[in-house]
């Protein structure tokens, strides 16, 4: 294996195959956010839409993919994943273990990434959809030649859009059934939070926006209060309240098992589409 060459942290240029949301998101965030400008960032389309998404907030737009990978130090997949090995393939005589790869596709696995690209310092990251409004849950896994510094960087850089874990690939089964479907059961609960408030006399956009600032509130509780979520709950239930009227029927519907069982299935979805 080569020497691995250190990406340099404060001039290294990104490029994205793939111009999608995704993509967008990160790009944007990354920007905001200060830890790149736009003008060391860079992907690839042709369609005028996507073209003009970028290039409204200073990211350069190549005509091809080929442009991307020559001009970055850091590539980052960004496809659909039914097209994701057609595209690292096609890439491949153009990547070195000089350029830190990496690949937000869902369901790819490292393995089989580092054997299309031809080596393996690769990164796998799985962000969710609040990336779009930066406040994704990101978590990466490192292959087999990233360093840890390779690991720093991409950590610094998906915390633009959000929080950063690192765990074992083996483990992203699980983190799509929770962090990756799990914005999906939560839009459920505010529309059914705001179902239960239209059903108490409520007008519908008061009990929606009753109902997603309450979420966005006890998130917010959840990750500031240094607070288990159980005692957070156990504040809000006083004796013969309201609220402990509300948790027992809750309780009676089995709404923790619901949940529990929605993140297990998802998972194992997850390994059969794997």
């Amino acid at each position: 294996m080569a020497t691995i060459i250190p990406i340099p942290t404060e001039s290294y240029k990104i490029g994205f195959i793939g111009a999608g949301k995704m993509a967008e998101s990160i790009a944007r965030g990354v920007v905001q956010s200060g830890v790149l400008p736009a003008s060391q960032i860079r992907t690839a389309h042709l369609g005028t839409a996507r073209r003009t998404a970028f290039e409204s907030f200073g990211v350069k737009v190549f005509d091809k993919n080929t442009q991307v990978v020559e001009d970055s130090d850091v590539v980052v997949f960004s496809v659909k994943p039914q097209v994701v090995k057609d595209v690292v393939l096609q890439l491949r005589p153009l990547l070195s273990e000089k350029q830190l790869l990496v690949s937000v596709v869902a369901g790819v696995k490292l393995k089989d990434l580092q054997e299309w690209a031809g080596h393996s310092r690769f990164i796998r990251v799985m962000p969710n959809t609040p990336a779009a409004v930066g406040v994704a849950a990101s978590v990466i896994s490192l292959g087999a030649a990233a360093s840890k510094e390779d690991g720093d960087l991409i950590a610094k850089l998906f915390g633009a859009i959000g929080k950063v874990w690192t765990a074992a690939e083996k483990l992203f089964d699980a983190v799509t059934g929770l962090s990756g479907s799990g914005p999906a059961y939560i839009y459920l609960a505010i529309e059914a939070l705001a179902d239960g408030g239209v059903a108490a006399g409520l007008p519908r956009d008061l009990a929606l926006g009753l109902a997603s600032q309450t979420v966005l509130g006890a998130a917010s509780m959840a990750v500031n209060a240094g607070k288990h979520p159980g005692q957070l709950k156990d504040d809000v239930a006083s004796p013969g309240g309201t609220t402990i009227a509300g948790i027992h029927e809750l309780e009676k519907a089995g709404f923790r098992g619901i949940l529990m069982n929605a993140v297990v299935a998802a998972a194992n979805r997850s390994r059969q589409l794997g």
